[in-house]
């Protein structure tokens, strides 16, 4: 099967019957965040996931990445269900197939950008490490900020960080939560336009959460979350 000439008979993120909930404060009862969730994703597709501020987009993308675990129902990256892997399994998975960008950045402020960089890869093994962090610094041109720490970069140095972060590992789906929303409009559309070059330059699976429709339009498919519940946008 096809989709946008994408083929799915082997996805790589597959979704079925998913649902999240959690125990309300008063203890009366619990309020349902995600329910029966499905679809599927192939590679190097990008697809936007949009709605309304709490409707459920990043609780989705956290299960997606097995951040958090579900009420019920599976999520398959690469063929493999991450709620039948234990804590550390899960984790091992994420370092092997799935980059992250968040709006926040998510540096850690103690290493410099070139450290920052390096750190996912020295988690993996990779030997060669601080070469591959520099050359992905060099290419989203921050390769005069290596030694830099974050409080010492801008929001939009410190999204490439994150951009070349997630990309190094080379991995084969990216997850990007509202990925420009701590930056202004102008340092906002460069992010995008480097994160969609890298996508296509490197054949990531790119799945994006935004409440920005003309971001969303950009991508291959809209999937709409609307109180928790998902459909495929016309």
């Amino acid at each position: 099967m096809k989709r946008n000439g994408i083929e799915l008979s082997n996805p790589v993120i597959e979704v079925d019957d998913l649902c999240k909930q959690v125990a309300l404060a008063d203890g009366q009862g619990e309020l349902r965040i995600l329910q029966d969730i499905g679809f599927a994703v192939g590679a190097g597709e990008s697809v936007a996931i949009v709605g309304a501020s709490g409707s459920g987009k990043s609780t989705l993308l956290g299960l997606l990445a097995g951040l958090d675990v579900p009420a019920h129902g599976t999520v398959r990256v690469q063929g493999r269900d991450l709620f039948a892997l234990d804590e550390d399994a899960r984790a091992a998975l994420r370092g092997e197939a799935i980059g992250f960008v968040f709006q926040s950045f998510q540096l850690l402020p103690a290493l410099t950008a070139l450290e920052n960089v390096m750190l996912p890869l020295e988690l993996a093994g990779v030997d060669d490490a601080r070469a591959i962090a520099t050359q992905w610094l060099q290419r989203v041109g921050l390769g005069s900020r290596l030694t830099h720490y974050p409080k010492h970069l801008s929001g939009g140095e410190q999204q490439r960080v994150a951009l070349a972060r997630a990309f190094a590992p080379d991995p084969r789906v990216l997850l990007a939560d509202e990925p420009t929303g701590n930056l202004d409009a102008e340092t906002g559309r460069a992010i995008i336009e480097l994160m969609f070059a890298l996508n296509r330059e490197q054949g990531t699976t790119l799945i994006l959460v935004t409440h920005d429709e003309s971001l969303a339009r950009r991508c291959g498919r809209v999937l709409r979350m609307d109180s928790g519940r998902l459909s495929e946008a016309p």
